[in-house]
């Protein structure tokens, strides 16, 4: 298949992901070695997760499939430019390439805007909107102490 084709077939399960109402119209692919190997469709509010988003599906279903926590030589398609939190999880999976059909602004326009998330990225911690505050303990590099001892870490 080719890139059109990839991205034909994101944009079909964001299409059928509207008509059967089960979320947003965003679909997502993940292709290695010419294959799919996830699909992703919004599925915030079919499953009441808001870190359901197609992109973050699809990497899902391609680590299951692969047994492994990265997208090495993987490309991913998707029917919109992806939003702070997708494009968090894909340079975590760390795949070769992202395409992407519609832009944050063709999103923004139908009432996807995630422009106040890049605002709120820039302020200070003390200036967002949602409070984010340190409560630091006694034991809190506990877990960061042991990690890096580890003789059975796995680094990612």
């Amino acid at each position: 298949m080719s890139d059109i084709n990839f991205m034909k077939r994101a944009i079909e399960e964001a299409l059928n992901n509207v008509l059967s109402s089960h979320g947003g119209p965003f679909g997502a692919i993940v292709v290695k070695d010419g294959k799919i190997i996830g699909v992703g469709r919004n599925e915030v509010t079919a499953s009441n997760d808001p870190t359901a988003h197609a992109e973050v599906q699809a990497i899902r279903a391609a680590c299951r499939y692969l047994n492994n926590f990265q997208l090495t030589d993987c490309e991913i398609y998707t029917s919109c430019e992806p939003c702070p939190m997708c494009i968090g999880a894909i340079y975590w999976a760390r795949p070769k390439a992202v395409y992407y059909a519609c832009t944050k602004q063709d999103a923004a326009k139908i009432g996807f805007d995630d422009h106040f998330i890049y605002e709120q990225l820039e302020l200070p911690m003390q200036s967002r909107k949602i409070p984010m505050k340190q409560i630091s303990t006694d034991d809190a590099n506990l877990p960061f102490q042991t990690w890096e001892s580890s003789r059975n870490k796995v680094d990612y």
